[in-house]
């Protein structure tokens, strides 16, 4: 779960600038066509990892062009989200890191959220160091040892302890109860974003200086700075359970998509495409490279993936 789990975006004013007719904050408002009757419209919910914006980016891009409808956009944390979606301000989530509460109150309970299937992309949240300083001390890869390293991986912002780097705080994280858990000496500072974190980590590894990272794949910065997994332990059913007991590593995740009830069942073509959207780590990396690192703008990598993959998405049409 992403949590950015929960147990689980280049400028940063770049990546958080999200595409579509109306792009909105959803804290401050809803699309007026969510859920619309008889309307030919969808709106998509946009998390803020660049990930999330490449899955949106090329649903909206061919459910414009290809089904001719109007796709609108909004920006929404991960549990409001759920929220919105259960009440029809979004018609859909297309990257869903695991929210076991929210599935259990609105999909079993509720019933005014439906499964939308696998994205197609298998998520995994963990601690990384780059792999630079993974070489030189390898030791460093195993969390026993990380109270080891305490002092070189401190900063002016940790207060004297090391620094573990995470991102926006609105990802339900459980880096806290396990730095607390495990007795490691170490503090939990939150760069306010993930482009924000990407540009911190980007000038440690320019610098070839050490960092410990909240970190998860598939993520495109993979490719840019090599980074080592450090093992957690491991991770059983329910051990994540208790928010403040947590103890052990994250889950390996299949991302999931959620549509609104009524939609997934009134939604016609375009409910029938976001069921049967579904692509590869490679692909979702390649449309993310092209947003953060080259700085295209979502709609035009959108473009460029689609006009090389026909055959991939082809299928996806009702």
């Amino acid at each position: 779960m992403r949590v950015r789990v929960t147990t689980a975006v280049a400028s940063a004013a770049a990546l958080t600038l999200l595409t579509g007719c109306g792009a909105a904050d959803m804290t401050k408002q809803a699309s007026p066509f969510a859920h619309a009757q008889g309307a030919k419209t969808v709106t998509l919910s946009v998390q803020s990892w660049v990930g999330a914006q490449a899955n949106v980016a090329v649903a909206q891009y061919l459910l414009e062009h290809e089904l001719g409808y109007r796709v609108d956009t909004v920006q929404v944390d991960e549990v409001p989200a759920w929220d919105a979606l259960s009440q029809g301000r979004v018609d859909a989530i297309l990257e869903d890191w695991g929210h076991p509460e929210q599935e259990q109150r609105y999909v079993e309970d509720k019933k005014t959220i439906a499964p939308g299937g696998d994205l197609g992309v298998t998520g995994h949240i963990g601690w990384f160091v780059p792999t630079y300083f993974a070489k030189k001390h390898p030791d460093v890869t195993d969390w026993k040892n990380l109270n080891k390293y305490a002092d070189l991986l401190r900063t002016a912002e940790s207060g004297g302890k090391g620094q573990l780097l995470d991102g926006s705080p609105s990802y339900v994280t459980n880096d806290k109860a396990l730095v607390k858990n495990l007795n490691l000496d170490y503090q939990v500072v939150f760069a306010g974003s993930e482009a924000a974190q990407i540009t911190q980590m980007q000038q440690f590894a320019k610098e070839k200086k050490p960092f410990l990272s909240y970190w998860y794949t598939p993520q495109w910065l993979m490719e840019k700075v090599p980074m080592t997994e450090v093992k957690l332990p491991p991770y059983e059913e329910g051990c994540d359970a208790d928010p403040e007991k947590v103890d052990c590593a994250y889950p390996v995740t299949p991302l999931q998509k959620y549509l609104n009830a009524d939609f997934a069942k009134k939604g016609g073509d375009a409910a029938e495409f976001l069921k049967n959207f579904k692509w590869t780590t490679e692909d979702q990396n390649e449309v993310s490279l092209m947003i953060a690192e080259k700085k295209m703008r979502p709609q035009v990598a959108a473009e460029k993936w689609v006009d090389s993959h026909e055959s991939v998405w082809k299928k996806w049409l009702p």
